[in-house]
């Protein structure tokens, strides 16, 4: 017996482990996607929630100012109104917007500079910016109707 046929065929060795970086840093690249999506969908639930609450701020406000309006249940009165009820959510929905956009974009901005990479844009914080900004217009309408 020779010391070549005992020898595994050429289809069973094991491939080469490639020298180069390229597959650490490609997993690292994906990590960070996977962690930019996580913050995306975290300020995504924000979203929802702070639109919950100006939505139900404006909902309450509106609904008293109707009943009120129509003479419907007569004269009740309470230790806050409805419109301080409804601008109180109102005012809740837009800061907590605000206060997780500002920390969604400082975690992000951190995630890539220690990288060295510009992080890409987020719709995300394009939409939270644009429902702030709904928020305000509403705030402002129940402010100045008495």
């Amino acid at each position: 017996m020779t010391a070549g046929a005992t020898d595994p065929p050429a289809s069973f060795a094991p491939e080469p482990v490639p020298r180069s970086t390229s597959l650490a840093e490609e997993r690292t690249r994906l990590a960070l996607d996977r962690t930019r999506l996580a913050l995306e969908r975290t300020l995504m639930a924000w979203i929802r929630t702070a639109t919950s609450l100006i939505t139900f701020g404006f909902t309450i406000y509106k609904a008293f100012q109707f009943l009120q309006d129509n003479q419907i249940g007569g004269v009740i009165h309470r230790r806050i109104s409805p419109r301080e009820f409804g601008m109180t959510m109102i005012v809740l929905g837009i800061g907590a917007l605000t206060l997780a956009t500002l920390q969604h974009q400082k975690e992000v901005r951190e995630l890539y500079r220690n990288r060295g990479w510009t992080p890409p844009g987020s719709v995300a914080g394009l939409v939270a910016t644009v429902i702030s900004f709904l928020g305000i217009v509403v705030l402002i309408i129940v402010f100045l109707r008495q």
